[in-house]
């Protein structure tokens, strides 16, 4: 039973349960007024954001009608205190009752009748303090809902802006390259963007999945967007360079045959002077030319992604050629070198010979002309050469002063 609470008491609790009315009706209102809950009320919804949102608007109308029942209730204990002077006691329990008791009268829809209990009618009664903790419960899974919509909004809609944004830039970009590949993919990111649109206006919680934004699609058409526009951009370039680029093309087939024709030069001049030079084959850059030819075709053709693919690789393969060229070059005249290089080596050991008085030995002597021998017969045997070298530089280090040897 609940014991009387007196004017003081009573007064106390209705400053209490006002103030938190007042916040509670902020709360809602500022709810009803949320952007998505604009967002969702005014749109045109299908699929799960239907069905979530016909469950919340239909919690929020409830909300509305418990919190007026509940306001009344506040509203009539402050009107019985209102008047000055000594309150009956009457007055007293029925303001106990409105605070503490079951005061708030709600509807509630009759259940079907396979499911209704013999007591169970179509109001309940509850306190204060119960329909607070009902009015959390209703506000906290509407607001889950309208916050996961403007949510979502805010995040896809930035993110669809941004590939509408790339999209335009290309298709500013695409005029004079239409009928080539980059057509279809700058479709399909259209096609894309306008279902995600679609997606946005008519199901934003589909794009609401554990409690976050689901930006999978988004990120994907972004992405699209953004090749496709960094493609345009290197297109609309290349139309607009396509002269210069295939003159860039054409020195560097140009340089891979020249270096090819000096490596061969300078194998067969090697091949006269040096036994055993290197002949494995030089690139075969026989197609290089025709296919340069074709080139311009393309150009004439404005089939960009082609010229571009073909530039960029018949550029690689020439520079690829004539590095090879240039290396298998180097490698052979480094053989003459080397022989060169060894003939002078002979003659220093041989005045060094001399110079430590050993120019009359037979022995010195027969290690020298081998070793001359092989330096001046062509094609030298560069192996054995440099061996006859190594060999006469190591007796003449053993001579001593004198002529003697150590």
């Amino acid at each position: 039973m609940i014991g009387t609470l007196t004017r003081e008491q009573a007064q106390a609790a209705v400053a209490t349960v006002s103030a938190e009315r007042d916040t509670i009706q902020a709360n809602i209102l500022e709810l009803d007024g949320s952007f998505g809950k604009r967002l969702l009320a005014g749109a045109t919804l299908s699929g799960a954001s239907r069905n979530r949102w016909d469950t919340a608007s239909a919690a929020l109308a409830t909300l509305w009608d418990t919190f007026t029942a509940y306001s009344a209730v506040i509203d009539r204990a402050a009107e019985i205190l209102e008047p000055s002077g000594r309150l009956a006691a009457a007055r007293l329990e029925e303001v106990t009752v409105l605070l503490l008791g079951p005061s708030v009268r709600l509807a509630r829809a009759t259940a079907p009748l396979g499911q209704r209990e013999l007591t169970a009618g179509g109001e309940i009664r509850l306190t204060l303090a119960a329909t607070v903790r009902e009015m959390r419960g209703a506000f906290a899974e509407v607001a889950a809902v309208t916050t996961a919509a403007e949510t979502v909004w805010n995040e896809v809609s930035e993110g669809l802006r941004q590939a509408a944004a790339a999209i335009d830039e290309a298709k500013r970009q695409q005029p004079g390259l239409a009928g080539d590949e980059l057509t279809g993919d700058l479709a399909q990111a259209e096609t894309t963007l306008r279902e995600l649109r679609e997606l946005l206006n008519s199901d934003p919680l589909a794009l609401w999945q554990n409690g976050k934004v689901s930006t999978d699609r988004v990120d994907r058409l972004r992405k699209l967007a953004a090749t496709v526009t960094a493609r345009a951009g290197e297109l609309a370039r290349l139309r607009q360079e396509a002269d210069q680029r295939i003159a860039e093309v054409a020195a560097a087939v140009s340089a891979a045959q020249a270096a090819v024709h000096d490596a061969t030069a300078a194998r067969d001049l090697a091949a006269v002077r040096i036994a055993a030079v290197p002949d494995d084959p030089l690139p075969d850059i026989s197609g290089l030319a025709g296919r340069l030819a074709g080139l311009t075709e393309l150009k004439a053709a404005a089939r960009w992604t082609r010229l571009a693919s073909e530039l960029d690789l018949l550029g690689r393969q020439a520079d690829a050629a004539a590095k090879a060229c240039r290396e298998a070059e180097r490698v052979t005249v480094a053989l003459v070198d080397r022989r060169n290089e060894l003939r002078g080596l002979l003659d220093a050991y041989r005045a060094k010979a001399g110079g430590l008085g050993a120019a009359e030995d037979t022995d010195l002597a027969a290690r020298y002309q081998q070793a001359r021998d092989l330096l001046w017969t062509a094609p030298c045997d560069l192996a054995a050469a440099t061996a006859a070298v190594s060999n006469y530089q190591q007796a003449v280090l053993r001579i001593r002063p004198g002529g003697g040897r150590s």
